[in-house]
């Protein structure tokens, strides 16, 4: 399975940018999306994650109010819209899939990743 992410770029603080995520349509179910981002030197973080089912959503600390995740079903795209950006927010943004339920902030649950699409926010 393959995750197509993209939408990175350069960007001055306080501006915004949307990533994405196409999954391809599969024949076994799938249970939720999720970004995760990485930046030189610090572990994986977990930024957001949304189910397939009913859209609930979910956010790590650093993003909330800043971030939205959300999906397209019928495209089978899922997207991060970041505003607010701030220096910090650099980093490689990585989609995941995952089966199954657990805890949406661990990387080690998710099945499945995307090849990474760089953000850079610059003061």
């Amino acid at each position: 399975v393959q995750l197509q992410a993209s939408g990175g770029g350069l960007v001055q603080a306080g501006g915004s940018l949307r990533l994405s995520c196409a999954a391809p349509r599969r024949t076994f179910s799938r249970y939720a999306m999720a970004w995760f981002r990485q930046a030189p030197g610090k572990d994986r973080e977990f930024v957001a994650a949304i189910r397939w089912s009913g859209g609930s959503t979910y956010y790590g600390d650093s993003v909330k109010g800043r971030f939205t995740i959300s999906l397209d079903n019928a495209r089978s795209t899922v997207y991060l819209q970041m505003n607010s950006l701030k220096p910090e927010d650099t980093a490689v943004y990585y989609c995941a899939a995952r089966r199954y339920e657990g805890t949406w902030s661990n990387p080690q649950e998710y099945n499945y990743w995307g090849q990474g699409t760089q953000v850079t926010v610059s003061s």
